[in-house]
């Protein structure tokens, strides 16, 4: 390899750095559009500013030991939803994303594309191809 030769070098591309810098935008947009329209539940932790899973555990347990307190019985069922995102099927999501939380057109757009949902002209994003 010669260190003279331009055709020695490869182009170095930007584009992951691009994408994280878009996908923090994006995030930052979204969240404040959801928090100033009162759309996300007052519990979920995520998301939330000084909210963690630590929050999460302890208003968990808080709400056990209000119930013992009062003499009510208590029980905590934990499932792992470890590979829940594995089977979300986009169709259903995409659609509670219109209802719910209002979004549509171009906020979608990204998403459509990362998860290959992209849909000829004619029908809706979200709708299954004639069969």
């Amino acid at each position: 390899m010669d260190p003279a030769d331009v055709q020695s070098y490869r182009p170095i591309s930007n584009l992951s750095v691009l994408s994280k810098l878009l996908e923090r935008l994006v995030a930052r947009q979204l969240l404040a559009y959801l928090n100033t329209s009162g759309l996300l539940p007052r519990l979920q932790s995520a998301y939330h500013v000084g909210h963690s899973t630590e929050t999460a555990v302890l208003n968990v347990l808080s709400d056990i030991l209000l119930a013992i307190n009062a003499g009510d019985l208590s029980a905590l069922v934990l499932l792992d939803m470890s590979a829940a995102f594995d089977t979300v099927d986009y169709t259903i999501l995409l659609q509670r994303l219109q209802i719910f939380y209002r979004l549509s057109g171009t906020v979608l757009h990204p998403f459509l594309v990362i998860h290959r949902c992209i849909a000829p002209a004619n029908r809706e994003p979200w709708s299954s191809p004639a069969s």
